[in-house]
C-alpha cells in the first residue's frame, strides 16, 4: 500500500560543506581532466604507432578505453552534485549509472584476467605465442571480455528497474544497485541473488585465471635465466599493482554494501567508495605509462616534439 512511482532517487551521503564545495570541484575536475587526458594520450599512442600493435599493447588499449567508460559514468554526476544543494537524480539516469559503473567494474576485471593469460603465454610458451595469440583471438578475447559484462548488466538493472519500491533514499555518492534493491516493497531475493552470484561468479573467475597464470610465471622465472626473470618483471609488475589496486577497492566496497558499516566514520565510507572507481583509472595509465619501455620512449618523443 505504501509503494510508489519512483521518479528520483536522494543520494543521503552527501553533506554541507559551505565554501569548500568549490574546492572539492577543483579536485575533482583536475582528477577527471587528467584521467581524460592520460588514457585518451596512451590510446592515441598505442593506435597510431606500428611498434605497438602487439597483443599487449591492444589489450592496454581496451583497459583505457574501460577507465574512460567507467569514469565517465562517475564524475560528470560528481561534479553536478557536488557544486548542487539538493542531491537527487532521476530513476532513468540513476539505473543508467548503475549499469555503466557495474559493466566497468565487470570488463576490468576480464581485461586484466585476458591480459594475465597474454604474459603467460609470451612468457611461458614463446614459441606458440604468435600462434595462439592469433589476430582473431585477440578479438575474440577483447569482445568477450566487453560483452559478458554488458549483457548480464543489462539483465541486472531490467530486474531492479522493475521492482516496486518504497522509498528513495540511497545512502551513497551515486547509484548502485544493491541501495536500489533494498528499497523494495517486498522481497527482492531473486534480484539481490542474482547480482551477488553474478558479480562474485566473474571475480571469481577472472581471479582464479589470473592466479594460475602468474603462478606458472613464476615456476618459470625461478627456473629460467637472469633474462627472463626481468622480462617477466617488467611485463608482469604493472598487472600484478593493477590487480592488487582493483581488489582491494572492489573488496570494500562489496563489504560496504552486504554489511553494516555504520561505525565506519561517514567521511571514510565515501572516500573509500570513491577508491574503487577513481584510482583505477588513475592508476593504471600511470603504472603502464611508466613501467613498459616502449609506451615510455615513445611518450617522451612525442613530449620533446611538443617542445621543439
Amino acid at each position: 500500500m505504501n509503494s510508489t512511482q519512483v521518479l528520483y532517487f536522494t543520494l543521503q551521503a552527501y553533506f554541507n560543506t559551505g565554501l569548500f564545495k568549490h574546492f572539492e570541484f577543483i579536485i575533482v575536475m583536475s582528477l577527471y581532466i587528467f584521467i581524460v587526458c592520460a588514457n585518451v594520450l596512451l590510446i592515441v599512442v598505442i593506435c597510431l604507432n606500428r611498434s605497438l600493435h602487439e597483443p599487449m599493447y591492444i589489450f592496454l588499449c581496451s583497459l583505457f578505453v574501460n577507465e574512460l567508460y567507467g569514469s565517465a559514468g562517475l564524475f560528470p554526476s560528481l561534479l553536478v552534485q557536488i557544486l548542487s544543494d539538493i542531491h537527487t537524480v532521476s530513476a532513468p539516469f540513476c539505473f543508467l549509472q548503475t549499469y555503466c559503473l557495474y559493466s566497468y567494474g565487470g570488463v576490468e576485471i576480464l581485461s586484466l584476467a585476458v591480459m594475465s593469460y597474454d604474459r603467460y603465454l609470451a612468457i611461458c610458451c614463446p614459441l606458440q605465442y604468435n600462434k595462439r595469440m592469433a589476430r582473431n583471438k585477440i578479438a575474440y578475447l577483447i569482445a568477450a571480455s566487453w560483452l559478458y559484462p554488458v549483457l548480464i548488466c543489462l539483465v541486472m538493472v531490467c530486474f531492479t528497474s522493475s521492482l516496486q519500491l518504497c522509498g528513495n533514499i540511497i545512502y551513497k555518492v551515486y547509484c548502485i544497485n544493491y541501495s536500489v534493491v533494498k528499497l523494495a516493497c517486498s522481497e527482492a531475493h531473486i534480484v539481490s541473488m542474482y547480482g551477488l552470484i553474478t558479480t562474485l561468479g566473474t571475480t571469481l573467475v577472472a581471479l582464479l585465471l589470473i592466479l594460475y597464470t602468474y603462478m606458472k610465471i613464476l615456476k618459470v622465472c625461478f627456473s629460467g635465466s637472469k633474462q627472463t626473470r626481468q622480462k617477466a618483471v617488467s611485463t608482469c609488475t604493472p598487472q600484478l599493482a593493477s590487480i592488487i589496486n582493483f581488489c582491494f577497492g572492489a573488496l570494500f566496497e562489496t563489504l560496504q554494501n552486504r554489511f553494516d558499516m555504520s561505525s565506519v566514520p561517514n567521511m571514510l565510507r565515501i572516500l573509500l567508495s570513491l577508491y574503487f572507481l577513481t584510482c583505477q583509472p588513475l592508476f593504471n595509465p600511470v603504472m603502464y605509462g611508466l613501467n613498459l619501455s616502449k609506451i615510455r620512449v615513445i611518450c617522451k618523443s612525442l613530449i620533446s616534439r611538443q617542445r621543439c
